[in-house]
C-alpha cells in the first residue's frame, strides 16, 4: 500500500493523490515515423521514462497516466488494452482510501497525433467504472490538430478541449488542462483567460501549464490560479530553469508534475548499449542516446546504480525517490505499460532519502558531466521553457 501522498496545487488544492502519477500512455508521441518526428523536432509530447513519453509515437492506443503507459515499442508492437489497464488499475488499487491516481494523457498521444491514448482511457473507464472518482485526470492540448506546433489562439483552444471531451465520450470529466507548450505568438495572460472561460462553460475544472518558464508560471498565476506544472526533472535533467520553476512553484502553491524522472529509461540501468534499443525507437534520436555521448552517459548511469545498491532499491526508485525529495508539492511521473513496473515506481515514491543520499546524488550530478541535451539539441525547436 502507497504511504506518501500529495496535495495538487491551485484550485485542486483539496485533491489528495499519490506521490508518484501514472502515465496512461503506452507509447506517447512513438506512434509517428521517426524520421518525421525528428525533422519536426517538436518536444512536445513529453518523454515520460521507464517507456517513453516523447516525440515519437507508434501505432498503439495509449494514455498517460501518472507513470503508467509510456513504452518505447516499435511501430509493430501496440500494448494491448488489458495489459495498459492491469497497470492502471494496480497503481489506484495501491492508494489509501480516498487518494486519488493522477493520470496524464495528451490530445496527440496516439497515431499520427490522434487521440488514440484518450480512447484508451475512455475504453479503460467503460469497463471500470468505478474507477473513475479514483482518479484525476490531467490532459495536454494545445497544440495545431494533427501537429506538434503551438496554437494557443482561441479557436483552436476551443476546438483541442473539445476534442478531448469528445474522446473521452462521458466516461470522465476533463480534470485539468493544459497547453503542452507555451505559444510564443499569443500573450500567456490571453491564453489563460480563455481556459478560465471554458471552466465557466463546465467543459474542465483546472489549468495547468507545461514546459514554461518560471516567469511564464507566474504571470499566468497572477490572471487564475494553476494547478500544476509538468516539467522534466531528474538526476541527469536538472537544469537552472528547473530548479527555478520547482521553487516558484513551492511559492505559488502549484504541483510539479515530473516527467522523465528515469531519463527515458536511461537512468534504470537496463539499456547498456545501443543494441538495447530497436531501430525504431524514437531514443535514438536524441542527442543523450548518441553514439558519440552514449558511453560517457552511461557512467553517469552506472554512479546512480552504485547508490542504489548500497540502499537496497532499485536506480529507478531511487531516481524516483530523488526526484519526489525536491518538494512536498513535486510529483514524480515515470512511465510503464506493466503492472509489476507500476508497483515498482510507486513504491519509490515511499523511499525516504537520508540527507547524505541526496548530498551522493547532487555530488554524482555535479561530477559527472552529461552529454547531449533533452531532445535533439535544439532547445527552441522543442519550445522548452516558454
Amino acid at each position: 500500500m502507497v504511504q506518501n501522498t500529495a496535495k495538487l496545487g491551485g484550485t485542486a488544492s483539496t485533491v489528495t493523490v499519490a506521490k508518484v502519477a501514472v502515465s496512461t500512455s503506452p507509447q506517447p508521441l512513438r506512434d509517428l515515423p521517426i524520421d518525421t518526428i525528428y525533422i519536426c523536432m517538436y518536444g512536445v509530447a513529453r518523454p515520460h521514462d521507464d517507456d517513453v513519453r516523447i516525440l515519437a509515437p507508434t501505432p498503439c492506443r495509449d494514455l498517460h497516466a501518472t507513470g503508467v503507459i509510456h513504452r518505447w515499442r516499435g511501430r509493430s508492437s501496440p500494448a494491448p488494452d488489458e495489459e495498459c489497464f492491469e497497470a492502471i488499475k494496480a497503481g489506484i488499487d495501491a492508494l489509501p482510501p480516498g487518494v486519488k491516481m493522477f493520470l496524464n494523457s495528451g490530445e496527440f498521444y496516439g497515431p499520427e497525433f490522434s487521440t488514440g491514448n484518450l480512447e484508451l482511457v475512455a475504453r479503460f473507464f467503460d469497463k471500470y467504472p468505478e474507477y473513475v472518482d479514483r482518479t484525476f485526470i490531467s490532459v495536454k492540448g494545445g497544440l495545431k490538430a494533427r501537429a506538434l506546433e503551438p496554437d494557443s489562439s482561441p479557436e483552436n483552444l476551443r476546438r483541442s478541449v473539445d476534442t478531448i471531451n469528445a474522446a473521452l465520450r462521458g466516461t470522465k470529466r476533463l480534470d485539468l488542462f493544459q497547453c503542452a507548450r507555451v505559444d510564443k505568438k499569443v500573450p500567456i495572460e490571453e491564453t489563460i483567460k480563455v481556459l478560465a472561460e471554458f471552466i465557466k462553460e463546465g467543459k474542465l475544472d483546472h489549468i495547468g501549464m507545461s514546459e514554461c518558464s518560471a516567469a511564464t508560471l507566474r504571470r499566468a498565476h497572477a490572471v487564475h490560479p494553476i494547478t500544476a506544472v509538468e516539467i522534466e526533472v531528474s538526476p541527469w535533467s536538472y537544469e537552472e530553469e528547473t530548479k527555478k520553476v520547482i521553487a516558484t512553484a513551492g511559492e505559488l502553491g502549484i504541483s510539479v508534475i515530473a516527467y522523465s524522472p528515469l531519463g527515458r529509461g536511461f537512468l534504470t540501468g537496463t539499456i547498456k548499449s545501443l543494441d538495447d534499443l530497436t531501430e525504431n525507437d524514437a531514443r535514438r534520436r536524441f542527442t543523450r542516446f548518441a553514439e558519440e555521448n552514449f558511453k560517457q552517459n552511461l557512467v553517469f548511469v552506472d554512479a546512480i546504480k552504485a547508490l542504489a545498491e548500497k540502499k537496497q532499491i532499485t536506480p529507478a526508485q531511487l531516481c524516483i525517490a530523488w526526484v519526489g525529495s525536491l518538494g512536498a508539492h513535486v510529483i514524480p511521473l515515470p512511465g510503464s505499460s506493466h503492472k509489476t513496473r507500476t508497483l515498482e515506481n510507486l513504491a519509490g515514491g515511499d523511499v525516504e532519502l537520508t540527507e547524505t543520499d541526496r548530498a551522493e546524488i547532487l555530488n554524482i550530478i555535479s561530477t559527472y558531466e552529461v552529454k547531449g541535451d533533452r531532445y535533439f539539441g535544439n532547445p527552441q525547436a522543442a519550445h522548452l521553457w516558454g
